[in-house]
């Protein structure tokens, strides 16, 4: 008997899950269905292949979409993740299992006991960051543990950028993932433990505390903040650790030409600009900039407090933000306009590879002397389509529907992929795809 496969989504990181579930599907009996608002995207992704099918949905559609999950067995879904709320109550109802990528919000995990009570598996956070990072940082700790090391601190640090011989573009980055997210990264407050202290990092403060990062082969980086990282204290079994961090890593300079954007205000998803389409990008910078003498550029620099001809100014103007070129976007918000501008700015070219980062420093206790093991993972794409993102976001997600297939996750309700039955087999066979972790471990 077949097993029905729905992914939902066809866009940037579905590629490695596709092809994934469709290299499976003939082994394992999969019938695999692809749907998504462009069914032409979701078609592309398919190919000829004789066990797909692509389909067409609006996901606002709350008829087609129960129609295309009562299909199902398994659903992926890989569409914004204030989406998922819908597509998992249709699960429940359904009785259906759900794998993402996304952040489970609290609303998710509220389903868990729905979810258990019908012997569903729900499972969240199941891509690269997070997911990946998860798994890994698990395997460490759980090792670390099993020395009999008392764990003082945890910082896990991932970036998604462009290879080096690819970095063509002073901010040294190109979209692999949604540029919306990126634009969006970081609103809000950042949280983590610095020696049993609690730290805050308001929105416009957190792209000017930076921390370090320096990956063998790679050279350096920086990394700041994410989000909660307090939210991982309880699922790591790290409740009384003194310091717990998680961050994003980026190259050097990018934080503070970023940070610009925030100050200068780019980043505010809040208001309409009227008449934005028949502006110009250099008006729009005249809007944001102070009154008086000197050019926009000058004044913009004299808000921000840094040189007219420094790296950060460099930065904003290889964007086009002073040029006499129209917006084109109706009413538009300026975080939407700086979306459409830098969709344009960042995109990888056909041949472009990108570059997976992720360092984990679990510093611990063992003997009477204090440690430090650091893991580091690092993977390149082949081009602007298989990239090492669409590969460390869809291949988890990939190997866990097979592992539901098989009957092999006995842990139902909604959980993150912190238990040995998930990360222990989903890591193993990542190493058949390339991704593999290197190990320090040094006396601090």
């Amino acid at each position: 008997m077949s097993t029905r496969i729905l992914i939902i989504g066809a866009g940037r990181s579905s590629s490695a899950l596709i092809k994934y579930c469709l290299d499976k599907s003939e082994e394992l009996s999969w019938v695999v269905t692809v749907a998504d608002v462009d069914p032409a995207a979701a078609a592309a992704k398919i190919g000829n292949h004789p066990r797909g099918a692509s389909a067409w949905l609006d996901v606002a559609k709350t008829n087609d979409r129960s129609d295309l999950i009562s299909r199902a067995d398994i659903v992926v879904s890989l569409l914004p993740a204030h989406l998922h709320i819908e597509v998992a109550q249709d699960c429940i109802r359904l009785k259906k299992h759900l794998v993402t990528a996304s952040y489970v919000s609290q609303e998710l995990f509220r389903l868990g006991d729905e979810a258990r009570d019908r012997e569903l598996i729900f499972m969240g956070e199941m891509g690269l960051d997070p997911g990946v990072d998860h798994m890994t940082a698990m395997q460490r700790l759980n090792v670390i543990r099993e020395m009999g090391g008392k764990i003082t601190a945890f910082r896990s640090f991932t970036g998604g950028l462009v290879a080096k011989e690819n970095n063509n573009n002073p901010w040294g980055y190109k979209f692999t993932w949604n540029p919306r997210n990126v634009v969006l990264a970081g609103q809000g407050t950042a949280q983590y433990l610095q020696d049993n202290k609690l730290k805050f990092l308001p929105y416009q403060r957190l792209f000017s505390t930076l921390w370090d990062v320096e990956v063998p082969g790679h050279g350096k980086f920086e990394a700041y903040a994410n989000r909660d990282s307090l939210l991982y204290r309880k699922q790591y079994s790290l409740d009384d650790i003194p310091t717990i961090l998680r961050g994003t890593i980026r190259r050097p300079g990018y934080a503070a030409a970023w940070n610009a954007l925030v100050q200068i205000g780019l980043t505010n998803a809040d208001f309409p600009i009227l008449d934005s389409a028949n502006i110009t990008y250099h008006e729009l910078m005249e809007a944001f900039a102070p009154s008086g003498s000197g050019s926009v550029k000058d004044r913009i620099a004299g808000m921000l407090d840094v040189p007219p001809n420094g790296d950060v100014m460099n930065r904003l103007v290889w964007l086009g933000l002073f040029t006499k070129k129209r917006i084109k976007l109706r009413d538009a918000t300026p975080a939407l306009i700086l979306e459409r501008l830098l969709l344009e700015k960042w995109k990888l070219a056909p041949g472009d590879k990108d570059l997976i980062v992720m360092q984990h420093q679990i510093d611990y206790e063992l003997d009477g002397k204090t440690f430090r093991d650091t893991s580091n993972l690092t993977m390149k794409g082949e081009d602007a389509t298989d990239t090492a993102m669409s590969r460390l976001v869809g291949l988890p997600m990939g190997i866990f529907v097979r592992l539901i297939s098989q009957e092999k996750i006995k842990s139902t309700g909604v959980h993150i992929p912190t238990m040995q039955e998930v990360y222990e087999p989903v890591l193993e066979e990542m190493k058949t795809f390339g991704m593999e972790l290197t190990h320090i471990t040094e006396e601090i």
